[in-house]
């Protein structure tokens, strides 16, 4: 685990920062894409365009929950707050409700989520924040603390957004067995029959679930994935298209594309040339 004076993402599991202290070589790092973000913005305004309607004013605490292998980065540049970097390995061994609340907040299946904080929940996160950069700011410091401690944080994440995802039941628990089934077989099994038996149910059954639980049924979050996975590597890779598809699992290229222009409303090629003018016009940002 590295410290603000020992910069080694790829060996990390774990990266805490002041936004205004963090490295172009934090956000130029190839094994950024593996990592859970919190970005913790502190009176600022929000990075995504709120409705033409919100009476929310733009200007105050925001937190975005990134996932690992997402298309957007987060340029932290001039921006006051608090970054925590996680792998998931941080959280191996910890209850499927607590993880499975950990993939809605962090919108698993989007690019982002993120939350408005109101003063008192932000006051009680610093709290927490600060307890944890503390003992992460030690020579000697104990992951095992700082990852109790950001469990905490996390589970303050998940009240704040409460009215989307509290009660814990089965059919949660099948949500998270799927995706978890998902993410180690996307790229050889796409039917939902696989995945609804080893879950122990029907696959109709499988697909209520999980249009009542994420509004999609198993073969959509099958194709998100897998465009989700091609996004990543059009952009972060140096593969071709051609290389890409075939890396993926499709028979040829023509297939391939035929599948993310249906899923996308464009062809790989013109998806690549707009990654590469939003990176360079927008400098990296969510917007």
């Amino acid at each position: 685990m590295n410290t603000a004076s020992d910069f080694n993402l790829e060996k990390s599991v774990i990266y805490i920062r002041n936004l205004n202290n963090c490295p172009p070589s934090y956000l130029n790092d190839p094994s950024r894409k593996e990592f859970f973000e919190i970005v913790w913005l502190k009176n600022e305004n929000a990075l995504h365009a709120l409705s033409p309607h919100s009476e929310i004013d733009s200007k105050g605490d925001w937190i975005y929950l990134i996932p690992p292998y997402r298309v957007h980065q987060l340029n932290k540049a001039g921006k006051n707050g608090e970054l925590i970097s996680f792998k998931r390995s941080v959280l191996e061994g910890e209850d499927k409700e607590f993880l499975l609340d950990l993939f809605k907040i962090f919108n698993v299946q989007g690019e982002f989520s993120c939350l408005r904080l109101d003063g008192e929940t932000a006051k009680e996160l610093a709290s927490i924040y600060s307890l944890i950069e503390n003992e992460y700011q030690k020579p000697e410091n104990n992951l095992i603390i700082i990852k109790a401690l950001l469990k905490v944080f996390i589970l303050k994440l998940v009240q704040v957004k409460e009215h989307d995802f509290t009660s814990q039941d089965i059919n949660q628990k099948r949500v998270y067995e799927f995706l978890m089934l998902l993410e180690s077989n996307y790229q050889q099994i796409r039917n939902t029959d696989f995945y609804a038996g080893k879950i122990g149910i029907s696959s109709k059954r499988l697909n209520q679930i999980l249009k009542d639980k994420l509004n999609k049924t198993g073969m959509q979050i099958i194709h998100d994935r897998i465009i989700l996975e091609a996004k990543r590597k059009i952009i972060h890779s140096e593969l071709t298209i051609k290389e890409i598809s075939y890396d993926l699992g499709f028979s040829d290229r023509p297939y391939f594309s035929r599948f993310f222009k249906k899923q996308t409303n464009q062809t790989p090629e013109e998806f690549q040339k707009q990654a590469k003018n939003h990176i360079e016009s927008k400098f990296n940002t969510l917007i």
